[in-house]
């Protein structure tokens, strides 16, 4: 189910062949989803190529809003590159995330001593137990097992138990075709969607949560969560101009009525392939784009966002969280 189908579209870009992250040429993504008792939460990874040590992709990150938990950006942001998957999960399960990441790596490159392995997070404990530390590194190795082209959106994986505007949030995708001087470049985005306000909540302008809340009789709960972002693109960038890129993502956030709050971790992390920095010998040679053609980029990074977030919450069935309060469903209010 996309957003569109209820004819809604988050600006004027035209989507990838499957309007998701895994659009990009080579990029795979995949889930761990753990249902056990009050436990609902689990394990999303995005694989960037097929040996992410060794190539060691062009990277950036930016935060919007520190208030996280997130593992393995000081290196990324320091050398400019990744060296393995990216996994999401939830707060209190960063650890497993980065052991299942290192043993992986471990055990598909004999030849690793030292790596970034790198794991977002977002809390999910209205809905799930976190204090039970549910999620093991078996599960994020379970999840890299079943990554793909095409995988499940919505109340799976690490977005099993999370919490949009109030509503059902999860994971979500989309992508955007980028054309500069004739060649036809990808950009795509995942989202593991954890935040905001039930009565901020806009859909192309319409303040939708306003009516939400009234007709639940008022959601008191305030702007709260985070939300992961992972973007991926096969665009001839360095690692500078991938985080301005980066940047842009807030737009679509925002556009959606988040507030960017004080206990928000807001966190974007993202890849290009057509760039690496895995050469050891010689002079590593990479092509860029001029500074004045990353303007389609910059927009298509905030409407790739903005579709993702409502991607993850509309393909989301309601739930019940831990006090037995239903947490409803966008789409019955579409």
């Amino acid at each position: 189910m996309r957003i569109t189908d209820f004819g809604i579209r988050a600006g004027e870009g035209i989507p990838g062949k499957n309007n998701l992250i895994t659009d990009v040429a080579g990029v795979k993504a995949g889930h761990c989803t753990i249902d056990e008792g009050n436990v609902h939460t689990g394990v999303t990874v995005v694989i960037p190529c097929d040996n992410v040590y060794k190539t060691k992709p062009v990277a950036a990150v930016h935060v919007i809003n520190g208030f996280g938990k997130t593992a393995g950006l000081m290196q990324a942001e320091e050398l400019g590159n990744i060296e393995s998957p990216i996994a999401l999960t939830n707060t209190l399960s960063v650890h497993a995330g980065l052991e299942g990441l290192v043993r992986y790596t471990l055990e598909t490159d004999k030849d690793a001593r030292t790596f970034n392995p790198v794991c977002g997070e977002t809390n999910d404990s209205r809905i799930s137990d976190i204090t039970a530390m549910a999620v093991s590194a078996e599960h994020v190795q379970k999840a890299i097992e079943n990554a793909s082209e095409m995988f499940a959106r919505g109340a799976v994986g690490a977005g099993r138990g999370t919490v949009c505007f109030g509503l059902k949030g999860g994971i979500g995708s989309a992508s955007r075709q980028v054309a500069i001087r004739g060649k036809t470049y990808t950009l795509g985005v995942l989202v593991q969607s954890n935040f905001g306000a039930m009565k901020d909540l806009t859909i192309s302008g319409d303040p939708i949560g306003r009516r939400i809340a009234a007709k639940l009789n008022g959601e008191k709960e305030g702007d709260r969560g985070s939300v992961m972002i992972i973007l991926a693109t096969d665009l001839p960038v360095d690692s500078r101009q991938l985080k301005r890129i980066l940047k842009r993502c807030e737009t679509g956030l925002v556009r959606l009525g988040s507030r960017l709050g004080h206990g928000s971790g807001d966190v974007v992390i993202g890849f290009t392939t057509a760039n690496a920095m895995g050469k050891t010998e010689g002079i590593i040679s990479h092509e860029i784009l001029p500074e004045h053609l990353l303007e389609q980029p910059f927009r298509m990074a905030g409407e790739a966002v903005e579709e993702a977030v409502l991607d993850s919450m509309i393909n989301a069935e309601a739930m019940e969280d831990l006090e037995g309060r239903t947490v409803h469903s966008l789409r019955e209010f579409l």
